[in-house]
C-alpha cells in the first residue's frame, strides 16, 4: 500500500507540473523574472503542494507525499521568492488537516526542506548535483522525523527505503519533464520566429513580409490611406563579398538592417527580401514623405563606415520607390513598379533614388548587374 501510494503521488506530480508548463510556456520562470511572476508561481506551486498532500500516505497521524519536489523546482529555477511563497501555502494547508505532533515534525520538515533547496541551487556545482543535493538533504531530515513519529520498524524499514526512491525518481522525473517541455517550447519559438524573421538580420523574412503586405493592402482602400515601398539594393555587393569574402558580407548586411531600422518608424514594416535587397513598407505615407527617408537612407548608408579586414569602406544602396495612390493605381502594383523603379536607378548610375514611372519607358526594363 505504502509503495502504491507513492507512486500514484509521483503520477499526479508529473501530471500537474505538465499541465503548470503548458499554461506558463509563453513566460517559463527564471531568477530574472518580475517579482509579480515570481509571487504568482510560488502560489501555483502552493497550490500544487497541497494537491499532492490530498492523495498522500496516512501512518497514524504523519501525512507522507511529495509536496517538497514543487518547491525544489522553484528554488532551482525562480530562487527564494517562490519557494518561500509556496512553502508559507503548504504549511497552511498542513494545518487544515489537522494540528498534532506530527503537523509541527510536518512544518519543521519542509521549512528545512525549502531552506535547503534555496542553499543548494544558489552553490556553484552542476545542476545534477543541486538537484541529488536538494533531494538527499529533504530525505535526511524526513528519515529523522519518520524515525522520531512512527514507533514500528516493520512499517520504518519499508516506508524509508521506498520514500528515498520515490522521492529521487519524483525529483530527476519532475526536473526532466520541466527542462524537457521548455527545450520543446523554445524549439518551437525557434522555429516559429525562424518563419517570419531573417536569420541573419533579424528583419521580416520575404515570407512575413509578403504576409503583412497582402493585409495591408486590403486596409488602405478602407482607411483611405496611401501607403508607400521603398526597394533598396546595395551597390556591387558580388565585388564586397569577393573581395572580403561572405562572412564580412554579412556583417555589412547585419549593419544594413541597424540603419534601416533606425531611419524608419517603429511601425514601419522593414525586411530583407533576399540576397542584399531590403523593402521598407511605409504605413500611411505619401510619395513625397517616402522620397524624404528614401534619401535619408541612402546619405546616412553612403556615410556610414563600414569595416572588413581593419579596412574602413563605403557602399551604396539604389532604391526604388513606388506609392499607391499617387504613383500606382492599384495597390498590389507597387511591388512590380518600385522593383522597375529600382531597376532604373541601377541602370542609369547607382547610388540614387528613383520613383517609379517618373522615368522613360524604354530604360526602365533594362536588367542591372
Amino acid at each position: 500500500m505504502i509503495i502504491k501510494d507513492l507512486v500514484s503521488n509521483l503520477s499526479i506530480l508529473v501530471s500537474l507540473l505538465f499541465l503548470y508548463s503548458q499554461i506558463t510556456k509563453q513566460k517559463p520562470l527564471n531568477r530574472q523574472s518580475s517579482i509579480n511572476r515570481k509571487l504568482t508561481t510560488g502560489i501555483v506551486g502552493g497550490i500544487l503542494g497541497n494537491i499532492l498532500m490530498q492523495y498522500s500516505i496516512h501512518i497514524d497521524d504523519a501525512i507522507i507525499d511529495l509536496r517538497h519536489i514543487p518547491i525544489m523546482i522553484l528554488a532551482f529555477y525562480g530562487g527564494a521568492i517562490p519557494a518561500f511563497i509556496s512553502m508559507i501555502l503548504i504549511m497552511i494547508g498542513r494545518l487544515f488537516l489537522g494540528i498534532n505532533l506530527a503537523t509541527f515534525c510536518a512544518l519543521a520538515l519542509i521549512s528545512l526542506s525549502t531552506l535547503g533547496a534555496v542553499f543548494f541551487t544558489c552553490c556553484t556545482i552542476s545542476t545534477k548535483n543541486k538537484i541529488i543535493s536538494c533531494l538527499s538533504w529533504n530525505n535526511f531530515i524526513f528519515t529523522i522525523f519518520a524515525i522520531y513519529l512512527i514507533k514500528e520498524w516493520n512499517i520504518l524499514l519499508v516506508l524509508i527505503p521506498t520514500y528515498w526512491i520515490i522521492s529521487y525518481l519524483g525529483g530527476f522525473i519532475g526536473f526532466y519533464v520541466i527542462n524537457h517541455l521548455r527545450s520543446i517550447q523554445l524549439l518551437f519559438e525557434k522555429y516559429r520566429n525562424e518563419s517570419t524573421t531573417d536569420g541573419l538580420t533579424g528583419l521580416n523574412n520575404y515570407r512575413n513580409f509578403d504576409h503583412l503586405f497582402n493585409s495591408l493592402i486590403k486596409q488602405v482602400d478602407a482607411r483611405e490611406e496611401k501607403l508607400s515601398l521603398l526597394y533598396i539594393d546595395i551597390d556591387f555587393f558580388k565585388k564586397i563579398n569577393d573581395r572580403y569574402g561572405h562572412i564580412k558580407g554579412d556583417e555589412i548586411l547585419k549593419k544594413l538592417g541597424e540603419i534601416l531600422k533606425k531611419c524608419t518608424k517603429s511601425y514601419d514594416v522593414v525586411s530583407r527580401n533576399g540576397g542584399e535587397e531590403f523593402t521598407v513598407l511605409l504605413l500611411d505615407c505619401p510619395l513625397e514623405k517616402a522620397k524624404e527617408m528614401a534619401e535619408n537612407i541612402r546619405k546616412t548608408v553612403e556615410a556610414y563606415p563600414f569595416y572588413a579586414l581593419e579596412e574602413e569602406i563605403h557602399i551604396t544602396v539604389s532604391i526604388g520607390i513606388a506609392c499607391y495612390n499617387e504613383t500606382t493605381i492599384q495597390a498590389i502594383d507597387i511591388i512590380d513598379d518600385a522593383d522597375r523603379a529600382l531597376y532604373y536607378a541601377k541602370n542609369s548610375g547607382r547610388n540614387k533614388v528613383c520613383i517609379a514611372n517618373h522615368f522613360p519607358e524604354k530604360q526602365d526594363v533594362l536588367p542591372y548587374i
